[in-house]
């Protein structure tokens, strides 16, 4: 049976919460009502692979603007991970997607986030080596430095500057 990504409805966010929470640390996470509200926000999307019986396997959070798409939250729920399903969605959203993707990792300063570096390396994604932070999500929240990945190729500096402009702008409400 061929793999699919399906968009999710708000009737799945419970679900996709429970997944998020458990791989997310706290200041890379909005709370549940915030999250949620997200759902209205047109360009924000939520992709899974699922199993009717086994329900959300992986999902993926992708807001699609204009000219590229911001890749926000991707997880695997426990069970399935090490089994290619990461690979799977990030293929399936480059073929849903039709413009670029970036995404946010962490700084490669432990195993686990220069193994999650090379995950997306593997998976077409390129290492942009430009200073940004994550900002905070919240009041209690801390901002987290993190680096920006791209499909297709690495990218330019104002490329850098315009995609985060547009990420600050329209993920964290940020006006700079």
């Amino acid at each position: 049976m061929e793999t699919t990504l399906v968009k999710l409805t708000s009737n799945d966010f419970d679900a996709v919460y429970n997944i998020m929470e458990y791989s997310f640390p706290p200041d890379e996470l909005r709370g549940y009502g915030a999250q949620k509200a997200m759902l209205e926000n047109g360009e924000y999307n939520i992709y899974a692979i699922r199993d009717d019986d086994a329900g959300i396997k992986a999902f993926i959070t992708v807001y699609e603007f204009d000219d590229f798409a911001y890749a926000e939250h991707f997880a695997v729920a426990c069970e399935y991970r090490n089994l290619g399903l990461g690979s799977e969605v990030l293929n399936l959203l480059k073929k849903k997607v039709k413009a670029p993707i970036c995404l946010e990792v962490e700084l490669p300063e432990t195993d686990m986030a220069k193994r999650r570096i090379g995950f997306y390396t593997r998976n077409g994604f390129f290492y942009n080596d430009y200073d940004y932070i994550q900002p905070a999500y919240g009041k209690d929240k801390n901002p987290v430095p993190l680096k920006i990945m791209t499909t297709e190729r690495g990218i330019t500096e104002s490329e850098f500057e315009y995609m985060k402009d547009v990420i600050y702008k329209k993920v964290y409400f940020i006006d700079q």
